[in-house]
């Protein structure tokens, strides 16, 4: 898929929200390409792999808590010496610590790459840890209360995460399915990548949207990130460093806002936020893409 189609599906997804004018066809398009698609597209292309593989690609795993540190400890020190708004700080940190590396980071990740497995397996570890601290983080800077086993638990209850592990699992112990199997199962799952950008340009709204926000949720969120993947990484194999510059520089997650709208922390300003700085990066992988980068 290339950048003009992705565009197109996410104008396609805006201009059948303003025609119809009713959000649950586009809720049903998100529950099957996440729940359904999404799930076969993640255990196909990590049960086709080996132990061998995972081994050669553990660098995956070792930045995915690298960059959640970083862009957690960041927006921490800026948002309690620079923002005297409680909720925005909460918003602040959650934002900028949990990226869409899913609905987003897929496509573009396979803007670079034809085998995107470690992208999928970055996505996957950083769900597991962000959904508990994102959590913790909203409820800690609202009158609610964390349940950081509850997340967990609704983390490894979501398909495709389950779907991972399960994949990781037959390649822990050594159980290869036939290709006559997996084939199929990446190629009905890559259908998840296109419904999903349909999906995100349904839920455009800019609304409450603030030039100062999108700076600070882009800086730490975004900016940071590639630069120091850019700096400390850019001598990896092809499939490791794209995988990991395209992954920790997405913008915000949709579940960061989720989880914003649930504990009443500026949750409008987030989805603005998220959709401008959404559309900014996607233009900005395309350039690089275009220039050979």
């Amino acid at each position: 898929m290339n950048i003009y189609e992705m565009l197109a599906l996410i104008a396609l997804g805006y201009v059948l929200k303003k025609l119809i004018r009713d959000e649950r066809p586009f809720q049903w398009v998100n529950l099957f390409s996440t729940r359904i698609l999404l799930t076969l597209f993640v255990f196909g292309n990590v049960a086709s792999k080996d132990l061998a593989y995972l081994v050669s690609i553990r660098t995956v795993f070792v930045y995915v808590f690298l960059i959640i540190a970083l862009s957690l400890g960041l927006s921490y020190l800026y948002a309690k010496f620079f923002v005297e708004d409680d909720a925005w700080r909460g918003a602040l940190m959650v934002l900028s610590t949990y990226p869409n590396t899913a609905a987003m980071g897929f496509p573009v990740a396979s803007l670079f790459l034809d085998d995107i497995t470690p992208a999928i397996l970055y996505s996957t570890t950083n769900s597991l840890v962000m959904i508990p601290i994102a959590t913790f983080i909203a409820a800690h800077y609202s009158s609610g209360k964390a349940s950081v086993k509850k997340s967990l638990i609704r983390a490894l209850q979501f398909p495709p995460t389950a779907a991972n592990l399960l994949a990781l699992a037959l390649v822990l112990i050594g159980i290869r399915l036939p290709n006559w199997f997996l084939n199929p199962v990446k190629e009905i799952g890559w259908w998840s990548i296109p419904l999903l950008l349909i999906y995100f340009g349904s839920i455009i709204n800019l609304r409450e949207f603030r030039l100062r926000h999108l700076a600070e949720v882009g800086l730490f969120r975004s900016v940071v990130p590639f630069f120091f993947v850019l700096l400390t990484l850019r001598r990896a194999s092809p499939e490791i460093f794209y995988s990991v510059l395209v992954e920790s520089a997405m913008p915000p997650a949709i579940m960061a806002n989720v989880i914003l709208s649930h504990y009443g922390l500026k949750a409008e300003e987030g989805i603005g936020v998220t959709v401008v700085l959404t559309l900014i990066t996607l233009a900005f992988f395309t350039a690089l893409k275009a220039l050979g980068f």
